[in-house]
């Protein structure tokens, strides 16, 4: 019961699970940002390269624009992106395959003082679902959830894969874990089962490790809209590849190089990354540092989440750089600090 259980929930998704991908909230971010032709952009977030083509499409000569993803395949399709623009008044591009938490340091190589306009969509690309690195449910696949191809992460250890943090952390280091990063309500019971499961035998594929959520879950929880281990993969994925420590980092690193005037736009996808930019952007603006353009985030149509499921949960909100505002980082602000640690 519970292989025939665990067979028709992978079947359930596996039509989400294409290799493409649909930028969201393309036309508020554009409209927010307000990029000229002559300013400088970064793109932190290169994924799809979908709002990357959308930003050079409003950059013209004098512009420059700057990718950045740990995907090297991401890095790739905004490259394919770039030769495609024929213009000859072109901006010019920096692609670079790095973290964006390495902002500071990317732009100092690169020369460039001070940025225009900065976004992060900090959602996972359809690409990275589809690539056999363990991010879904749709197959049977290496549990890695490390977005370098590599298959290695500098996040939650070094070089450490979700199959690592699975087989080789405590049961309750798991469950704070599972719990803290995935707010997932039944983080204890799964984690006693993961423990269990792993006795009989290493967990290293996603099947296995969705049995043995299963297994710790009850009937009625699976029987949801959401696939019963969602938050787990979530969980994981975060710790795998520290991604609310690079958050901070990037974050921290893009007020810094924001020109007096200048926008930064943040799209989120769960609550828990959501907060951190909140609080991010609320110190920032208390400190006088510029100004919350969004008091509330702005989120997807009903007609852009009919049509693309994955924008459900996005939020938009976007922070302004004063004219003449100095940046002064606070001990114990959480634009340099943030509270979710396991």
């Amino acid at each position: 019961m519970r292989v025939r259980l665990l067979m028709r929930l992978m079947q359930a998704t596996k039509n989400n699970m294409e290799a493409r991908h649909d930028s969201v909230l393309m036309k508020e971010t554009l409209g927010a940002l307000g990029v000229r032709p002559s300013d400088t952009v970064v793109d932190a977030t290169l994924g799809g390269a979908g709002h990357f083509s959308a930003l050079l499409a409003e950059l013209g000569e004098g512009g420059v624009i700057v990718g950045i993803d740990a995907d090297s395949a991401a890095v790739e399709r905004a490259r394919e992106a770039y030769a495609r623009d024929r213009r000859p008044e072109r901006p010019v591009a920096h692609l670079v395959n790095d973290n964006f938490r390495n902002l500071a340091r990317i732009l100092e190589r690169l020369g460039i003082g001070s940025v225009d306009k900065i976004l992060f969509d900090l959602g996972w690309s359809g690409y990275q679902i589809a690539a056999p690195r363990g991010f879904s449910f749709q197959s049977d696949e290496p549990l890695l959830m490390t977005y370098s191809e590599t298959g290695l992460s500098t996040g939650f250890g070094a070089g450490e894969t979700a199959a690592d943090i699975v087989n080789a952390s405590s049961e309750e280091d798991l469950a704070d874990l599972i719990f803290a990063y995935g707010e997932e309500r039944f983080a204890r019971s799964i984690a006693r089962a993961i423990v269990a499961a792993r006795a009989r035998e290493r967990i290293l594929t996603t099947g296995a490790l969705v049995a043995a959520i299963l297994e710790g879950t009850p009937r009625w929880y699976q029987q949801g809209k959401t696939h019963p281990a969602t938050k787990t993969f979530q969980a994981l994925r975060i710790a795998v590849n520290d991604e609310i420590g690079s958050l901070r980092e990037g974050l921290s690193a893009a007020l810094r190089a924001l020109a007096p005037g200048g926008r930064l736009a943040v799209i989120t996808f769960h609550s828990i990354e959501d907060r951190a930019v909140k609080n991010a952007l609320r110190d920032a603006a208390q400190a006088g540092f510029g100004t919350v353009v969004t008091k509330k985030p702005v989120t997807p149509s009903r007609a852009e989440v009919v049509l693309n499921r994955r924008a459900r949960s996005a939020k938009l909100r976007v922070f302004e750089r004063l004219a003449a505002a100095p940046y002064a980082e606070t001990a114990g602000s959480s634009v340099t600090a943030f509270s979710y640690v396991v």
